[in-house]
């Protein structure tokens, strides 16, 4: 598929996946004209990096971290170093779960505290 496809099938610009392809973050082929030509595993690549850069972790991380989450059970990642930066960044993450998990409990106990209060 063309560019504009993948856009309109992830939802994001074709300037995005441009960017994404700059960082290293994508590798479509290019055909004879030029154009790019991005195959039917793209999708779920760029709905994995977007899922990546929402949860915070930077597009340096993840140009690090995508081929080790397409063979997660291979253990030619073991570097020590990436390892522990890795681990770091998991444990990052799982503060922020924490986090949002407090805030939306907060939430939960806010309406069901006012639910009583709207009702006709």
């Amino acid at each position: 598929m063309r560019i504009k496809e993948l856009s309109d099938r992830v939802g994001v610009s074709a300037r995005l996946l441009r960017y994404y392809e700059e960082q290293g973050l994508l590798c479509p082929l290019r055909e004879e004209n030029g154009y790019r030509y991005y195959d039917e595993a793209m999708v779920a690549q760029v709905e994995q990096i977007r899922g990546l850069l929402a949860a915070g972790l930077t597009t340096e991380i993840i140009r690090e971290v995508l081929p080790c989450l397409a063979e997660a059970a291979c253990s030619r990642y073991d570097d020590a170093a990436f390892v522990r930066r890795i681990a770091a960044e998991r444990d990052r993450l799982q503060e922020r779960v924490a986090l949002l998990s407090r805030n939306l409990r907060a939430l939960d106990d806010y309406l069901d505290a006012v639910a009583g209060s709207h009702v006709a």
